[in-house]
């Protein structure tokens, strides 16, 4: 069954696909602002480094009063999201760096992105109800 980090891990990609929306939309907004510098969120890579071990290397392991106890450690905190300046090569005459094309496709993954992560976590909580009534019965 998906344990508690799981779901926190769920919970904090549904956060940074929301941040990640807010963002572009400000990118958007800001399409004819002088100057204006567009942003990004960075994410996934820092989950997956965690999720690879690279960032959670201080794992607690629980205290076991029998050697038969199944062990297990504590994973420890979930990446966060980080609103970092976009590396865009584009340019606009009036030094703005946003570019409609990609804002809209990176906006259009970006949704797909949060529907499958609420799929999955209406799976999730399916799974559980269905622990809690028996199986359906």
């Amino acid at each position: 069954m998906l344990g508690s980090y799981h779901m926190q891990v769920l919970e904090r990609s549904m956060a940074a696909a929301n941040l990640r929306h807010r963002t572009i939309a400000n990118n958007l907004a800001n399409i004819d602002t002088p100057h204006f510098k567009s942003q990004q969120v960075v994410f996934e890579q820092y989950l997956q480094q965690e999720l690879n071990g690279v960032l959670g290397n201080q794992q607690l392991e629980a205290y076991r009063t029998n050697p038969k106890h199944i062990p297990f450690a504590n994973s420890g905190s979930i990446a966060m999201p980080q609103i970092v300046s976009n590396p865009n090569n584009y340019v606009q005459n009036n030094g703005n760096d946003v570019d409609l094309e990609a804002e809209e496709t990176e906006l259009a993954k970006n949704q797909i992105w949060y529907s499958g992560l609420t799929q999955l976590t209406a799976g999730a909580y399916q799974k559980i109800r269905s622990a809690i009534d028996g199986g359906g019965k």
